[in-house]
């Protein structure tokens, strides 16, 4: 059985690596001057992980706060 700490754990730890994937979206694709389609797709990408965390970082404050 999951427990709340744990999950808390979890969605941290899930925080922590979608935080460092945007990051390294975001720095291939600023790096990237040849071709424009994988920049925009590393962009695109990079948004993808900003909104996720963002979400994540909404649970995790629930889940606290509940607490």
């Amino acid at each position: 059985m999951l427990t709340d700490d744990l999950l808390i754990d979890v969605l941290e730890a899930s925080y922590k690596i979608e935080n460092e994937l945007m990051r390294q979206y975001i720095m291939t694709a600023e790096r990237i001057h040849n071709n424009e389609e994988l920049k925009d797709r590393l962009q695109n990408f990079a948004q993808g992980n900003a909104k996720r965390t963002s979400q994540l970082v909404d649970e995790l404050n629930q889940m606290k706060n509940q607490k």
